[in-house]
């Protein structure tokens, strides 16, 4: 048996207990006081479950007890609220022992003698296993592992008491001394194992609290994170979320991606620093304003810009949050990206290279003052982009450049990988059991759209406008062998490029864009955005949107920074 108690941090090793007197009384007394000082500090060391039990079995085996099962109520109760009577007790830790098997339930059935003891907050008295095994014993451990134990054995019951009601029981063995007599527990040591199944009880009661807080916290972060990304055509997106492990609280890592004009789409990485309830919650106004500042197509800088003035006035403390805004052009094959102090992006090549990209690292988010800037990077069609958080790179025993370096060797000929994979390969770098912070994974693997697919044209804002938009989107139909689509769709463009010409100052733009479905985007200089109304029986204005409502599959309005762009789909 041991000969000590492993100490905490900082503290001198607990004495441990002797269960023969010395011969001067006080220092028994002084030892016993140093035991009960090292182990109830042992006890309440932990916020979780399982390692306080744990802890509970180091300080309890062996110098009070040679074996321990601790059963806890079942189902794991949320300890804020009105417990009433436990239907059941499950074994949740044994120490010294293969009694009692992990998982096993106990049913607590009204007026048996474990009812009783649960309701006690005193230990039910040391008993001596004899022939009959019987009594509460039984009910704890089951009567054919207490068959198992051999006559003398000696057992000391303990309820377990949090704040607000018994939360389990606690049951101490010791086995029989070399001659087969008793070795029992005499009222020192039954008031000793009291006084630490009160601290049990309590440390108990307090993990519980803890672990729900937490389940709480991650549920929260978790339903303001995007469940599913869009799929926009063009790039095929996956995406990875874990948390950090329980023993940390929740952190403000979240990402997105947002559909832009134009088939483009926004890919965002960021993390609000700190883990508390207020990271999770800057970390939803944060994405929520992104999603917004995406919507105005503004440049990557300036949506980090604005950014920037909303965590500044987000409240009584000051919030600071690092980020990565990208957006992807499908057409063009290039991808502008932003930097707020965040790590750097990985992109892989086609041809399988892969690179940190160089990014000026700007300050984070909420410091206020800050010039941000955009870079733009060729991201040609079988080409990769991964934006993650510093969690994936960065652990207590492997500094910031070093994950950097080995995340970039590991993605190294990663260009064949679907998103999802690009993510599971990213994570091998994590080692076992080494990670506090939470991380966020948005890979994004770049197929582009050929430029035979897209038809473009700058209109001059003319009268007779309208019937050349028609024309041209005639031919580009007839073209990609769509002639089935053309009248409606040359009915559509007449109507919006009609309703552009009215109101623009300058040419108005007219893109058609053949994927899985066909898009066409009509573009002008006036922020205004349409809206549909019933027109009376004797207007001539006013049935445009009408017209394209009922005709398209789907459409839609959307501001940018220096106008609109109103467009429809139609299903191939």
């Amino acid at each position: 048996m041991r000969d000590h108690l492993e100490p905490l941090a900082g503290q001198q090793p607990a004495v441990p207990v002797q269960r023969h007197p010395p011969p001067d009384g006080r220092l028994r007394l002084a030892e016993r006081l140093a035991y009960l000082d090292g182990a109830a500090r042992r006890i309440n060391s932990a916020l979780d479950l399982t390692a306080t039990l744990r802890n509970l079995g180091r300080v309890l085996v062996p110098e009070l007890a040679d074996a321990l099962v601790v059963l806890v109520r079942d189902p794991v109760p949320d300890v804020e609220r009105e417990l009433g009577r436990p239907q059941a007790l499950r074994v949740r830790h044994t120490c010294g022992t293969r009694l009692g098997r992990r998982g096993g339930l106990r049913p607590v059935l009204p007026g048996s003698v474990l009812e009783r003891a649960l309701e006690r907050r005193a230990p039910h008295g040391p008993t001596v296993l004899d022939e009959r095994r019987g009594g509460l014993a039984a009910e704890l451990l089951g009567a054919r592992a207490l068959g198992r134990l051999p006559a003398g054995t000696v057992l000391l019951a303990l309820p377990l008491h949090g704040r607000q009601a018994a939360l389990g029981m606690l049951l101490l063995i010791r086995r029989p001394g070399p001659d087969g007599s008793p070795v029992s527990f005499d009222p020192a040591d039954t008031a000793t194992a009291a006084h630490l199944a009160t601290h049990a009880g309590l440390a108990v009661d307090t993990a519980l609290r803890y672990t729900r807080e937490w389940e709480i916290a991650d549920e929260l972060q978790r339903s303001m994170l995007p469940a599913h990304l869009p799929q926009p055509h063009g790039v095929r997106l996956a995406h990875r979320y874990l948390p950090g492990e329980r023993g940390a609280q929740v952190g403000g890592d979240w990402y997105d991606s947002i559909p832009l004009p134009g088939n483009r789409v926004a890919l965002i990485a960021g993390d609000v620093m700190g883990h508390s309830l207020t990271s999770a919650a800057v970390m939803g106004q944060l994405r929520t304003s992104a999603q917004t500042l995406a919507g105005l197509d503004l440049p990557p800088h300036e949506v980090l810009y604005h950014l920037d003035e909303q965590a500044q006035r987000l409240g009584r403390e000051h919030h600071l949050a690092t980020c990565v805004y990208a957006v992807y052009d499908p057409i063009g094959g290039r991808v502008v990206i932003a930097n707020a102090g965040h790590v750097p992006p990985v992109l892989v090549g086609p041809d399988g290279s892969s690179e940190l990209l160089d990014l000026p690292s700007g300050a984070p988010i909420g410091v206020g003052g800050v010039d941000f800037s955009s870079v733009e990077f060729p991201a040609p069609p079988g080409s990769a982009l991964l934006l993650f958080t510093d969690g994936l790179v960065e652990t207590r025993r492997r500094p910031l450049g070093t994950g950097l370096e080995l995340l970039r060797a590991r993605l190294e000929g990663a260009h064949r990988l679907t998103p999802e994979q690009l993510c599971q390969e990213a994570l091998r770098i994590l080692p076992p059991g080494d990670r506090a912070d939470d991380i966020a994974l948005l890979a994004a693997a770049f197929d582009g759209i050929p430029a035979d697919d897209v038809a473009y044209w700058d209109l001059q804002p003319r009268h007779e406008t309208p019937g050349r938009a028609r024309r041209l989107a005639g031919h580009a139909l007839h073209t990609w062998g769509l002639d089935h689509l053309r009248e409606n769709c040359e009915l559509m463009v007449s109507e919006l490029v009609t309703n552009a010409i009215r109101h623009a100052t300058r040419p108005v733009t007219l893109r058609l864009v053949r994927t899985s479905l066909l898009r066409c985007e009509v573009g002008d200089d006036s922020p205004a955005l349409p809206r549909t109304r019933r027109a009376g029986p004797d207007e001539e204005r006013g049935r445009g949107l009408q017209i394209v409502a009922r005709c398209a599959d789907r459409w839609g309005a959307t501001r940018l920074g220096g106008g609109k762009v109103v467009w429809f789909e139609q299903r191939l």
